[in-house]
């Protein structure tokens, strides 16, 4: 096998930071190989930077397979915990003290507002509908639809007797047909 196609058959392997990490360090022991990935990078129109040789093999890895962009995407949860006043329901819903609240304690509802949960990415803006209850782990999830655009989303129910009413909310929800 020449050194094009261990190339290329090095970057259909590394599909993941796993497996990046594990093949770097042949790139590190083959300096001709290294070239040859940054060659294949080009070719599928990947621009590198001059100083490309003082890079870690990790890297150029994840820049020849077109991953640099998607290994700085935020994939974990942003804590924001905030006082709101829900838009389904009027309520002024306070600020939980220790983890982020996202969802009206009194009817449920959330508002569509992350892409990622704390971002505030989303355009959207819809109001976020209750529409099932789930048992995670002995946690309440509660699943939602944005009425706006359809989207769905769950998020764990937090239970803090912020309302007295919640534990009358979150039975209903139980017992409705999931749609």
């Amino acid at each position: 096998m020449d050194v094009r196609e261990r190339a290329r058959a090095l970057l259909a392997a590394a599909r993941t930071r796993g497996d990046i990490r594990k093949l770097a360090p042949e790139l590190d022991a083959d300096p001709t190989l290294r070239q040859a990935v940054i060659e294949e990078g080009r070719r599928r129109g990947v621009a590198f930077d001059a100083d490309v040789a003082s890079w870690p093999s990790k890297r150029v890895l994840r820049r020849a397979r077109g991953r640099e962009a998607e290994s700085r995407e935020r994939l974990n949860p942003i804590a924001r915990d905030e006082p709101f006043t829900c838009e389904n329901c009027g309520r002024e819903v306070p600020a939980h003290g220790r983890t982020a609240r996202n969802h009206c304690p009194w009817c449920l509802c959330s508002k569509h507002v992350d892409l990622v949960p704390g971002d505030r990415a989303s355009d959207c803006g819809g109001i976020m509908d209750p529409q099932r209850l789930e048992l995670i782990g002995g946690h309440p999830v509660i699943h939602h639809l944005c009425r706006r655009c359809g989207a769905k989303g769950r998020v764990r129910a937090v239970l803090d007797g912020t309302s007295p009413d919640q534990a009358q909310a979150l039975a209903r929800l139980s017992a409705r047909e999931p749609r």
